[in-house]
């Protein structure tokens, strides 16, 4: 076995592309097994890989962990992206779970029904503008480093970078109003770490498209 983690998890987003990120800012390799069936997955639970009947899973250090959270604080720690102390620990955890709560927005989008995807898109808009956005403008106006947090990369810095895009994809001038955001979003899009990520052909994964909605219920449903 290699020693690089391996992800299990169907091939899109949804709650594995944070823990992609992580592992890509950090500079770590990482392999992937692809759900493609129900019974890819029904296999997985009846071998005990899944202490809670779910993926993501990430065999990572001997350990086949899930829970996406646990992850994520996980890899963080494990590579220093994690603050320095409690207080810095703390501070990244809130942030994290806030951009956490819009990413599962912006995430469920795509299988929303078609009568009411206009109401999620206008709550998405709503939401990232007027509750998340500003605070995160605010604390980079307040704190005037480079980084959320300390004046070291984060893990915090990551999962907003990948928030920021993805709301982006909703709609293009969502940052319009956020002039520290948008420097933000550049500067740690040019860390090497994650511009090679941000490249083409790397494990980023595309948004889901509505064609493929239904091939990944069919695997958890």
């Amino acid at each position: 076995m290699s020693g690089k983690p391996k992800l299990h998890y169907f091939n899109g987003r949804g709650r594995m592309e944070s823990i992609r990120w992580l592992l890509a800012a950090a500079g770590v390799e990482f392999e992937e097994c692809f759900l493609e069936t129900k019974d890819d997955l029904t296999k997985l639970q009846k071998d005990g890989s899944l202490l809670f009947q779910q993926v993501p899973m990430v065999e990572i250090d001997g350990m086949k962990m899930v829970q996406s959270r646990a992850i994520g604080n996980y890899i963080a720690a494990k590579y220093n992206l994690y603050g320095k102390d409690l207080k810095e620990r703390a501070l990244i955890d809130m942030y994290v779970e806030a951009v956490i709560d819009l990413n599962e927005l912006l995430i469920s989008h795509a299988f929303q029904p078609a009568d009411k995807k206009e109401q999620h898109f206008a709550t998405i808009v709503d939401k990232a503008t007027n509750r998340y956005f500003p605070v995160y403008e605010k604390v980079l106006k307040d704190h005037g480093q480079d980084f959320l947090v300390g004046n070291q990369f984060s893990r915090a810095d990551v999962q907003l970078l990948e928030t920021l895009l993805m709301a982006e994809e909703c709609k293009p001038d969502i940052l319009a109003k956020f002039p520290l955001l948008q420097s933000f979003k550049a500067r740690i899009s040019n860390i090497p770490t994650i511009k090679k990520f941000l490249q083409p052909g790397s494990q980023r994964k595309p948004p889901l498209q509505e064609k493929d909605v239904p091939k990944v219920m069919k695997i958890f449903y």
